[in-house]
């Protein structure tokens, strides 16, 4: 699957559409993602970004219309079909259990056993490989902590929010989403976080950024695909457009130009929708 040029996009979405009752969630809205970039998404309250990401990351099933993976159509019926494919999400609410440790937490729900009986008859956990890997994992992204050992209610929520990254960029193999990851954070939290994001990105990881911080998205976004009324109204380049701009875009005090509008891409290929992928599976 192409992007704008020849750019293939990782994630693209064609026409999704979702109705609850009357109300429309979203109405015929695309979505492109290109490797290796930090695309933020941004929209008034109520303007459906919500379900659109929760589209891309399974936890909605889309109406109609098409989601494509490295130009694979996929279907995500749950969240563990899209984390199946390798996508990855943190979310506002501060997503670790506070009375574990930051290893447990990186490895939850993919917890390892010990080798031999131990493991597969008495159902042992690896400790150690879980703590060392944790460790390597936080080292990879400049996270600097007390211990690896320490339970994570003993953090900051800048810590918390440092093992949330850690371990979906540990785990994702496509993509990362993130959801207001710096909403119930400090200044200095909120940069250390966008510092995290970036490097996510320098791994080779794009990155999707949900946040209503426009400062955030100006200082580490790529491209701006801007949500209004259930749909995508331009996709911009904030080093071209300011954040007056956006924003007047975003709440319809000014109206989409050429400029501002993506080209027509290619729709994904018709027919039935292609299971979901099983690169990455943990």
């Amino acid at each position: 699957m192409t992007g704008t040029g020849s750019v293939p996009n990782v994630l693209q979405a064609r026409g999704l559409t979702k109705h609850y009752g009357h109300v429309v969630a979203m109405d015929g809205c695309d979505f492109d993602l290109r490797p290796g970039e930090i695309l933020a998404v941004i929209g008034d309250n109520g303007a459906g970004k919500s379900t659109l990401i929760k589209s891309l990351t399974g936890a909605v099933v889309p109406d109609s219309g098409t989601l494509s993976l490295d130009g694979e159509q996929v279907q995500f019926r749950s969240p563990l079909d899209a984390r199946r494919a390798g996508i990855e999400t943190v979310y506002q609410e501060l997503g670790v259990a506070p009375a574990l440790d930051i290893s447990q937490n990186l490895y939850l729900g993919r917890e390892q056993r010990r080798k031999g009986l131990l493991g597969t008859v008495f159902r042992q956990l690896d400790k150690r490989a879980m703590r060392h890997g944790s460790a390597q994992h936080m080292a990879d992204l400049g996270i600097r902590i007390q211990s690896i050992g320490q339970k994570a209610e003993t953090l900051s929520g800048g810590q918390r929010q440092a093992v949330a990254v850690a371990r979906v960029a540990a785990w994702a193999t496509r993509v990362v989403v993130m959801d207001e990851p710096t909403a119930a954070l400090g200044v200095r939290e909120t940069n250390q976080v966008l510092d995290l994001i970036v490097r996510v990105r320098e791994r080779g990881l794009p990155v999707v950024l949900i946040s209503h911080n426009m400062p955030n998205v100006f200082q580490v976004a790529d491209r701006v695909h801007i949500h209004r009324l259930g749909r995508r109204i331009a996709l911009v380049d904030p080093r071209s457009t300011s954040m007056e701009e956006a924003v007047a875009l975003m709440t319809g005090a000014r109206s989409p130009e050429p400029a501002d509008t993506p080209d027509p891409l290619p729709a994904p290929s018709t027919g039935p929708a292609a299971t979901p992928s099983t690169k990455g599976t943990q």
